[in-house]
């Protein structure tokens, strides 16, 4: 049996979705994590379904049928980071699952950022989780990284909930 991984396509703009449908149409396994925000108009408010990480389809296949995925309409490219295809961990899935399934509200970045100090959560529906507490701005938030994509995910949290895990950085 070949090596089946998750592989990082890039698709066109705000297409994610309909390019999530037709490769599962097609057969192939996909994830998309969506998160829920409240939109305003000039004339109404409402809840819309948007990509986490725009432009980003995780689709799980082996390395010599990437080029069958791409024939989808809306798919781009694959995502490469150092002259290799990008690759995202069943673990790292899993915890960008867990935190979109909590609820909370959450930003990406894909920005560099050093290392600082490393955080566990000590209450609340993201409890054990280990990342990073970084201040932007005015705000801190709990940096989760996901090496494979190069992105964070950002997740304001009050510092009465992250305890520091002593002499260790992420």
């Amino acid at each position: 049996m070949l090596d089946m991984k998750w592989y990082v396509m890039y698709t066109t703009s705000r297409s994610e979705k309909k390019v999530a449908e037709r490769l599962q149409e097609r057969g192939w396994e996909v994830y998309l994590p969506v998160v829920e925000e409240l939109r305003q108009w000039s004339d109404r408010k409402k809840k819309v379904q948007r990509a986490l990480f725009n432009g980003y389809v995780f689709v799980k296949t082996e390395r010599n049928k990437l080029w069958e995925c791409l024939q989808v309409l809306g798919a781009v490219k694959f995502v490469h980071f150092s002259g290799h295809h990008a690759t995202i961990r069943d673990e790292e899935l899993e915890i960008i699952k867990r935190v979109i399934t909590t609820g909370v509200a959450v930003e990406t970045d894909g920005s560099e950022i050093e290392p600082g100090e490393k955080v566990k959560v000590i209450g609340g529906p993201l409890q054990n989780m280990v990342g990073e507490c970084i201040e932007k701005g005015n705000k801190d938030y709990f940096l989760i990284r996901i090496p494979g994509i190069m992105q964070n995910m950002m997740i304001t949290i009050e510092r009465k909930y992250l305890q520091v895990i002593e002499n260790q950085t992420v």
